[in-house]
This record gives structure tokens, C-alpha cells and sequence, in this order.
């Protein structure tokens, strides 16, 4: 897209991967860090300190924040929100959030047209944080188009199970009927770029970034143990579990629901390239063991 140049609030592992496809699309693509001198960014993407943006939001056609927000509100909204506000170029924005603003709902089903129902401190903090980005599309300077991405768990190469069961630090954690879903890295770089692609010319949408088969916890695991060649973790009850668990974990599996996305992928005519869990972390197995003989033929090569 020429002429298109897009600001990443946070390039963390999820916003790494968008600006490598915004690149790869053809954008001017600049990232903002509390510590730009600590970040490996993608080869060609800029990046900046987050309190020194003003000069390259004001510029930006489209802008994308991946920051989590504090008990203070939205950090990209209390710093830039006037400067967003009033630019003229900007045509889109997106904001990371998640599912975790549906609530529980009794492992049932939640899809792009479902009320909110927040239980969570943080997950409350995340609504307000999204009608925050989403009154930016009736902005003072003109109408933009706005995307709230309800994102599952992540995983991609270098962050699942995998990793964890190949440490000998994965916990087989068994609670019948406590399925949920995921996204791959990759196919929320893909869903991110077809959103912006597909976007009106203002108004706000809810996508979910959440694949098509919810799994229980204990399934992915073995399934990642199957790949390795090694034997499960050994099985251990909810029951069990639960009083060695942090806040968050324990607000992870108190809350049980299943997350569609096929009007999202009818939207945004993107199919994820990793449907379910079997297929990403087959594709990251097969990738990661690729890396580890590169690597070894290196050490061992002349």
C-alpha cells in the first residue's frame, strides 16, 4: 500500500509478526517502545520511544495498540488520544483485546454478535479500553474505520506448549469440559492485514481472533508430548491444582466458554492458515525442528 505508513503501540510477539506483514504489504511501518534501545525489531522497522510519537501518529494512515491497559485507562489513549483525534491522515485503527471480555459462560458459545460480560477486574478494563478506540471512528477531525480484535490465546513459534513440554515444565492440568480457543501469531498478523484491507470507510467492528476447534488444556499438551516422541506430564486433577495457582491462572479457568469466528473469517475473507491446535503446532514443530538442524549444521559445518 503505498503511501501507507502504520504505528505500532508495543512490538511485542503479536505486534512483531504485524509489522513484518505490514512490510511485507508494502507500509512505512514504525514501532513505539518504553525502551527502544532494548527492542529487536524486524529489519527496516523503525522504532521510537513511546512518549517521543506525537510527530509520527499525527503522520500515521493507520495504527494498531497492542498494549494491555493499567488501572489508569488505555496507555496509547491517555498519551495520544487528542493527537489521534485530530489527524488527518489517519484512515484506521486497530486494538488488541481479548475474549476474556465475554465472561464465563458455562462452556457456551460467544460469537462476534455477543454482549460482553466481564468479570474481571482486567477484563473490565479492557471494555473500557475498546469503547475508547471505538469513539475514535466518530472523531472531531473526520470518520475512521476501527477494529476491536477479541483475541484467544497465543501461541506461534518460540511461545506454546511445545516449549514448555519439551523443559519438563508443563502441567497436564485435567477439568472435563473446560475447552477454549487460540490463534496462531501468523494468522493474527494475516486477519490484521485482511482487516485493513476490507475495512469501510468508517465505523467499528468486532472480529474474533480465536480458531475453530476450542480444546481442553490437557488435549493440546498431549498432542505437543505426541510431537516430541516423550510421554505426558502426568495427569493432575483442577481440584488439585488450583491452590498453587496465581490470581490470573485461577481467572483463566474460573471462566469456561467457546469463541466463534466465522463471521469474522466471512468478513475479512481470511480462512487461519492453522484452524485448530494440531495443525499450528504441527507447523511449528516441523519449523522449529528446520531452525534446530540450521543451527547444528552450522556449529558442525566448515
Amino acid at each position: 500500500m503505498a503511501d501507507s505508513h502504520m504505528v505500532i503501540f508495543g512490538l511485542g510477539y503479536s505486534g512483531a509478526a504485524v509489522a513484518r506483514a505490514a512490510q511485507d504489504a508494502g507500509f512505512q511501518v514504525t514501532a513505539t517502545s518504553r525502551d527502544p534501545s532494548g527492542i529487536k525489531a524486524p529489519e527496516g522497522v523503525a522504532v521510537i520511544g513511546f512518549d517521543a510519537a506525537d510527530a509520527a501518529v499525527a503522520a500515521a494512515t493507520h495504527v494498531l495498540a497492542t498494549a494491555p491497559p493499567s488501572e489508569d485507562g488505555d496507555p496509547v489513549l491517555i498519551r495520544y488520544r487528542a493527537v489521534l483525534s485530530a489527524s488527518a491522515a489517519l484512515r484506521w485503527a486497530g486494538y488488541l483485546s481479548t475474549t476474556g471480555v465475554y465472561g464465563d459462560r458455562a462452556g457456551g458459545w460467544v460469537d462476534e454478535t455477543t454482549h460482553p460480560n466481564p468479570a474481571a477486574p482486567r477484563a473490565r478494563r479492557r471494555i473500557a479500553a475498546e469503547h475508547g478506540w471505538a469513539a475514535l471512528a466518530g472523531r472531531v477531525s473526520g470518520h475512521i474505520a476501527v477494529d476491536l480484535f477479541r483475541v484467544a490465546g497465543i501461541y506461534g513459534p518460540g511461545r506454546s506448549v511445545l516449549d514448555d513440554v519439551a523443559a519438563g515444565v508443563a502441567r497436564r492440568v485435567i477439568k472435563p469440559g473446560h475447552a477454549f480457543g487460540r490463534i496462531h501469531r501468523d494468522d493474527i498478523a494475516g486477519a490484521v492485514m485482511a482487516a485493513i484491507r476490507t475495512a469501510p470507510a468508517t465505523g467499528v467492528r468486532v472480529l474474533h481472533l480465536a480458531d475453530d476447534v476450542p480444546a481442553e488444556s490437557a488435549l493440546v499438551i498431549e498432542e505437543a508430548a505426541r510431537l516430541l516422541g516423550v510421554a505426558p506430564p502426568p495427569a493432575v486433577p483442577y481440584a488439585d491444582a488450583v491452590a498453587g495457582m496465581g490470581e490470573m491462572a485461577r481467572s483463566f479457568w474460573a471462566d469456561n466458554r467457546k469463541v466463534a469466528s466465522a463471521i469474522t473469517q466471512q468478513t475479512l475473507g481470511y480462512r487461519w492458515r492453522y484452524p485448530d491446535y494440531r495443525s499450528g503446532l504441527a507447523a511449528i514443530f516441523a519449523e522449529e525442528g528446520r531452525d534446530r538442524s540450521a543451527e547444528q549444521g552450522e556449529v558442525g559445518g566448515a
